[in-house]
């Protein structure tokens, strides 16, 4: 396993929808392998596959305390609900914004086997499916800001409690089926 670079704002990667993964081999176990390691080194709770400058349809995510979560080739297929949650990314560092999101998500696709999963998320695990779905279509966090006059610096050291940092609200209820 490797960490990997993590692609930053203004990359055009960033930008682009990604491509749906057509087999899982062992270049996409490695990839997915790599993205854990990098992620739980950035500390984050959440990567999509152009983060790390690779255009496919993969994120991983991990609830703080819970397994890990692959998901390849993901689509939320449920919405319901809106809360304003505070995320920041490993993409665009230093900065925060506070967005609308989704109480509840049903999203489906494939684990790292190919066999096919749906989850049924609230609270963080909600927000993070929406953030790194949203990589996976070329959308960042802050395109759902009013204008971007709305980030928030953050200091070197200083708790942002944003998405991709891990330090967010905690799960009172999620499920795998």
């Amino acid at each position: 396993m490797a960490v990997l670079p993590i692609v930053r704002v203004p990359q055009p990667v960033l930008r682009v929808k990604t491509k749906k993964v057509k087999k899982i081999d062992a270049s996409i176990q490695k990839l997915i392998d790599d993205m854990i390691e990098t992620m739980h080194d950035a500390p984050g709770v959440g990567l999509a596959a152009n983060q790390v400058g690779v255009s496919l349809r993969i994120a991983v995510m991990q609830v703080p305390g819970e397994e890990v979560i692959v998901l390849i080739n993901p689509e939320i297929i449920k919405r319901s609900g809106t809360r304003e949650c505070e995320e920041g990314c490993l993409s665009l560092p230093g900065y925060k914004g506070v967005v609308p999101r989704s109480e509840k998500v049903v999203v489906k696709g494939l684990d790292r086997n190919g066999r096919p999963l749906r989850i049924h998320a609230d609270e963080l695990l909600a927000e993070i499916i929406e953030h790194e779905c949203g990589h996976l279509e070329g959308q960042l966090y802050f395109d759902l800001l009013e204008s971007v006059d709305k980030l928030i610096p953050v200091r070197p050291g200083e708790d942002d409690d944003d998405v991709e940092t891990g330090e967010g609200e905690e799960v009172a209820a999620q499920g795998t089926s």
